[in-house]
């Protein structure tokens, strides 16, 4: 099982990208099977475009990452 440690530094990687745009995003916690539940804030929160972001960017970047990681999910 990856750890919420591991996650976060993966994303302090990606932070600054959603942070030029006004965004930014909090882990949640990440579950025993490999799911990662991600808050969206700032102006990501309602971005129409938050859901590729979420998918093509950020699940992809931590799958990559860490094997563990099954699906990355957006919970408010």
């Amino acid at each position: 099982m990856v750890s919420a440690e591991n996650i976060e530094q993966s994303l302090t990687k990606i932070r600054p990208y959603l942070q030029e745009d006004g965004g930014d995003i909090e882990l949640v916690r990440v579950t025993d099977d490999g799911i990662v539940e991600v808050r969206l804030v700032g102006s990501c929160q309602g971005c129409p475009m938050s859901m590729m972001t979420l998918r093509a960017g950020i699940e992809r970047a931590l799958m990559l990452a860490h094997q563990e990681v099954r699906r990355v999910e957006q919970v408010k």
